[in-house]
């Protein structure tokens, strides 16, 4: 007969590791959107480049190719803002997949080997249990007994372990992602209603530093 475990653990074991799936994809979805708007910045930026040289050497298309040069570069900026705001988002989701969750499934793959081992000498004392009770068996027993003990003081350790951390989890994925979903959002918003100021303000309300321009990579490639 093996130990019974707790319906309510097992259910939350496995929807945070449902949650850290979907949390993977959604993840990987934000990288490719980082990627690919990337390239459209690029592009932008070099759109900006040939509109401007066309503007110095076109005289009578002057004033067309260089307004179209400066929509370009103010597309550019807006566009090297809203990814700050995107890979922060990423770098925060990463950090809580990779890190937070991750943690916590260690202990719970802990907690797991410890149940299995937990039940396997329990079955064994129980067989021993119903034994013959010579001199041999007696000592087997008390090994047993012992072994038992050992394991039932891990596992019940891990499983108040693993309890704690998801709880913790749970309260940290909430906070986090109430305060990236909004970045998100509203950085988003801003971007495609052309909202220069709101853009901006939505990067200082959570405290995202751009480098200035000339440096070495943009402020929002993702360290990897």
């Amino acid at each position: 007969m093996s130990v019974t475990h707790g319906q309510g653990d097992e259910t939350q074991i496995e929807l945070l590791r449902d949650t850290k799936r979907k949390y993977e994809s959604l993840l990987g979805l934000a990288r490719a959107l980082t990627n690919h708007f990337y390239s459209l910045v690029q592009t932008q930026h070099a759109l900006a480049d040939a509109f401007s040289d066309l503007s110095q050497k076109s005289p009578e298309l002057q004033e067309e190719f260089g307004y179209n040069a400066e929509t370009q570069k103010l597309l550019c900026k807006n566009g090297e803002t809203l990814l700050g705001a995107v890979n922060f988002f990423v770098s925060s989701i990463n950090t809580l997949v990779n890190k937070t969750m991750e943690d916590t499934l260690m202990t719970v793959k802990q907690y797991e080997t410890a149940r299995l081992e937990y039940d396997a000498y329990r079955t064994d004392l129980e067989e021993l249990s119903l034994g013959p009770r010579d001199a041999n068996t007696l000592c087997r027993l008390d090994a047993a007994q012992a072994n038992f003990q050992a394991h039932r003081a891990k596992y019940e350790k891990l499983r108040a372990d693993v309890a704690v951390k998801l709880k913790f989890l749970e309260e940290n994925k909430v906070k986090v992602m109430h305060k990236q979903l909004l970045l998100f959002h509203n950085a988003i918003s801003a971007y495609f209603a052309g909202n220069q100021q709101q853009l901006e303000q939505t990067l200082k309300q959570f405290n995202i530093k751009l480098k200035s321009p000339g440096a070495d990579k943009p402020s929002w490639l993702e360290e990897q």
